[in-house]
């Protein structure tokens, strides 16, 4: 490699002061003094902070960005998540909604379309007799209700299809669903809780006359054996999701003490990020319909955002916002899964740690029962907010709903906007009736 003279006279110069370098470190020393004096970087080096910019920066190690993906990442479903999202396409099979992005200007114009149809409903009803309904308010036509009309944006529930149709399309979504990892893992891991548990209940109800010999509640009994068998199978089983879940419901439990102890509103709000499904920060539902991930506008009050922002739930299909979430839900849903993970290390003890000889049978089944219940209540809560929310702000629909609800237009078969496709129950200002 050829050495510059000016590396050479600075071997010479710096060897009393400092031990020799090969010179190739000199050269590569004044190859960056050149890089760098030129302005070869693209920074202005008017500006003395950004000489040291002129350097690479390190990328961030792998813990740091483990830890801060793990700060707002969703936790894995747990078995009664699978079990339900499954039998929600049971019904109809839908499609993940298409977010296209838009400029600036185009919001603008979407902003000032809102603000004019907002000022003329002020004025007065509309004259345009596809206006269609919101979730909740009904425009009377001629002083009747029509609950089949689409929404004000053209958007339709999904149609309720026959049980031969919906069985096939719930079938389908379950093959493709057992065909994933997860999908597999949790078909797997539901056969063996129903199985083990189903033995476990015809054990306890003497199902199994030829088992009690000498009799059921001998010790040595063929029936007290597969008891036990069967319930150390079973506390295995339910490890999996306790204890597999429990990094993400402890992170969970930090930012809820967080917000409830320290009274941190960004304990609350990266708690809504992660929970968007279900949960809604209070004032969120005046949002504009058009805010989503894809568009937060600046003047936008950042309490009522998630964090980080990009977790702010999509635009509603009706152009509804569903209202406000009470608290109280999302601290019963957290402290529910955590009490489920300590009921579990609870019932693991026990079990593991005692014999069948000396393990109090009252113990086992308080734990199996504190944890079996407070995980299936904190689950009902989401199940049924979830629930609240799709009913209000709308599921996707794919091609064959569309199909459908145009066919049976023209044929005049009715198909009622709202989740359930049913008619409403009337309702009554008579407080008498």
């Amino acid at each position: 490699m050829a050495v510059s003279f000016a590396s050479i006279v600075t071997v010479v110069v710096t060897t009393g002061t400092r031990p020799v370098q090969p010179p190739e470190y000199y050269f590569s020393q004044n190859i960056f003094t050149v890089y760098t004096r030129f302005n070869l970087t693209g920074l202005p080096m008017d500006n003395p902070d950004n000489r040291n910019n002129a350097h690479p920066a390190r990328p961030p190690s792998l813990l740091k960005r483990l830890s801060h993906e793990f700060e707002d990442s969703h936790p894995p479903e747990g078995f009664v998540a699978a079990t339900s999202d499954i039998a929600s396409t049971f019904v109809a099979e839908h499609i993940k909604p298409k977010t296209h992005g838009k400029s600036s200007a185009i919001k603008e114009n979407r902003q000032e379309e809102d603000r004019a149809d907002a000022a003329s409903d002020k004025r007065g009803p509309s004259s345009d007799n596809t206006i269609a309904l919101t979730a909740e308010n009904y425009e009377k036509k001629s002083g009747v209700i029509d609950h089949t009309e689409p929404f004000k944006n053209g958007y339709h529930f999904p149609p309720k299809y026959s049980t031969k149709e919906s069985t096939q399309q719930g079938l389908k979504s379950f093959w493709k669903f057992f065909l994933t990892p997860m999908g597999f893992f949790w078909t797997i891991y539901g056969l063996n809780v129903v199985a083990w548990g189903g033995m476990l209940f015809l054990l306890l109800c003497n199902a199994a006359p030829a088992m009690c010999h000498p009799t059921c509640d001998d010790i040595n009994s063929p029936r007290r054996k597969w008891v036990e068998w069967d319930s150390q199978i079973l506390t295995a089983l339910f490890c999996v999701t306790a204890f597999g879940l429990a990094p993400w419901r402890f992170r969970d439990w930090y930012y809820l003490l967080k917000f409830r102890i320290m009274g941190d509103f960004d304990g609350l709000r990266r708690l809504a990020g992660i929970h968007q499904g279900w949960f809604r920060l209070n004032g969120s539902q005046e949002l504009p319909p058009d805010v989503g991930p894809d568009y937060i506008p600046e003047h936008i009050d950042r309490r009522v955002v998630p964090i980080p922002e990009q977790s702010i739930p999509r635009q509603p299909f009706t152009g509804i916002r569903a209202p406000a979430t009470s608290v109280w839900k999302l601290d019963f849903n957290i402290w529910s899964m955590v009490l489920n993970t300590f009921a579990q290390c609870g019932l693991c003890g026990v079990m593991w740690g005692m014999n069948r000889i000396e393990r109090p049978s009252w113990v086992t089944g308080f734990l199996v029962a504190v944890a079996f219940l407070i995980a299936i209540a904190g689950g009902l809560v989401t199940f049924f907010e979830g629930k609240k929310v799709k009913s209000i702000e709308g599921v996707p629909c794919n091609d064959q709903d569309l199909e459908k609800l145009a066919r049976d237009k023209e044929l005049g078969i009715p198909h009622y906007n709202n989740i359930k496709d049913k008619k409403p129950k009337a309702k009554t200002d008579d407080p008498e009736k």
